[in-house]
């Protein structure tokens, strides 16, 4: 196995190497990199371990990877930028722009409800097929006719996967390209950075394979996501009371996240595939109030309901994330795992990706892996390990 670290550290930030050097060492880690930016300029960029898990190709320094929900940050900004240019009304309903939308007694959600995951619409009220995540009009249509599970604004829960459908939908009626399309074209290709929603083939032989958590004595089998064994729906959520909704989110394909259909399709809440240097290279924009106004960047990260308002969906899910405070498409930094600053947003993956920027102090920080951690979003002590290393480098962190 491959466990060398490679790439670059700036003085002062030093110990960001030592415990991405200790995530290999004693924290299971198979393949992973680590970005960090200050003012715009990249301090930290570090790779390391291997790319499959038989250990036979190197992590590279352009190694793509999937990141999960980590992509959802993504798919918000590209809202945001459309609302920055006055093209969408986050209070106008969401019918306005997408009129099937109305279907069902959705005719009054704001926009702002989709990307606060207040708009009841965790999965479609029909199971569709396996696989039918690949196609956007069945999955849009879909959620278009669906009900709420619940009375929409009234509470929050976690829109795992359609997020992307229902945001995703909204940039493309007003943009009038994909989801996917308009992050290349209007972000990501003008800044070269390495981040995809439905990853070209061309680019496929630089993507990591995702492999399951490491196997402790009497743990449980392996979620399934990996081809191992079949998975529920949504691991963990089965006996959850919103289990009808996560029945319903069979058409994910969570078994083929290491094919090319996978990568390839157009999942904007979960299939993104990124270097951390290409995500720290989009937050270092917002953290440097280059790419959306100061208005825009406030209104993301302005809470969206209750401090303590539990979410219906991630309440037994995972402890951390049961009260967790939504911004507008970003996860705020109420328990520190983006530092110390409380302003500091962002968004994280299942396993562990996670991604953010910090405005006050200038920071923009991604981490990408391939081994799921135990933990989700800014739970995984690999990534609170790196950041803390990163604030302790700035000299604003004990």
């Amino acid at each position: 196995m491959t466990e060398r670290v490679h790439g670059t550290c700036a003085p002062g930030f030093e110990g960001v190497r030592e415990e991405f050097e200790r995530s290999f060492a004693e924290r299971d880690e198979l393949g992973a990199a680590v970005a960090a930016t200050v003012g715009g300029e990249l301090v930290v960029d570090l790779w390391g371990g291997d790319a499959d898990r038989s250990g036979t190709r190197p992590w590279e320094r352009d190694t793509l990877v999937n990141v999960y929900s980590t992509t959802k940050g993504m798919t918000a900004l590209c809202a945001h930028l459309l609302v920055d240019r006055g093209a969408l009304d986050l209070d106008a309903p969401v019918a306005h722009y997408w009129p099937e939308f109305a279907q069902a007694g959705k005719d009054d959600i704001p926009v702002r409800w989709l990307l606060s995951h207040r708009a009841g619409l965790i999965a479609p009220d029909e199971p569709l097929e396996r696989g039918a995540a690949y196609d956007w009009e069945k999955v849009t249509a879909a959620l278009a006719a669906s009900r709420p599970w619940w009375r929409p604004g009234t509470a929050q829960g976690y829109h795992a996967v359609t997020f992307g459908f229902l945001v995703g939908e909204v940039v493309r009626r007003v943009s009038g390209v994909s989801l996917g399309t308009f992050l290349r074209t209007e972000v990501t290709g003008p800044l070269g950075a390495d981040v995809h929603v439905g990853t070209p083939p061309s680019e496929h032989g630089r993507c990591a394979d995702m492999a399951p958590p490491v196997r402790r004595a009497g743990s449980p089998p392996s979620r399934g996501a990996f081809g191992d064994a079949p998975e529920p729906p949504v691991a963990g959520l089965t006996d959850h009371p919103m289990a009808p909704a996560t029945l319903a989110l069979q058409y994910v394909p969570l078994g083929d996240v290491n094919g090319a259909a996978y990568r390839g399709a157009e999942i904007p809440a979960a299939n993104g595939h990124a270097t951390a240097r290409g995500l720290a290279a989009v937050y270092a924009e917002l953290a440097c109030g280059r790419l959306l106004s100061a208005g825009a960047l406030e209104r993301l990260r302005t809470p969206q309901g209750e401090g303590d308002e539990p979410d219906l969906v991630l309440r037994t899910a995972t402890p951390l994330a049961d009260t967790w405070p939504w911004g507008l498409g970003y996860m705020l930094n109420q328990y520190g795992q983006a530092g110390p600053n409380p302003r500091a947003f962002g968004h994280g993956g299942m396993g562990g990706s996670y991604a953010f920027a910090d405005p006050e102090n200038g920071v923009s920080y991604a981490y990408t892996m391939n081994r799921m951690g135990a933990g989700t979003s800014g739970e995984d002590l690999r990534s609170i390990h790196l950041v803390g290393a990163l604030y302790r480098g700035l000299g604003l962190q004990g």
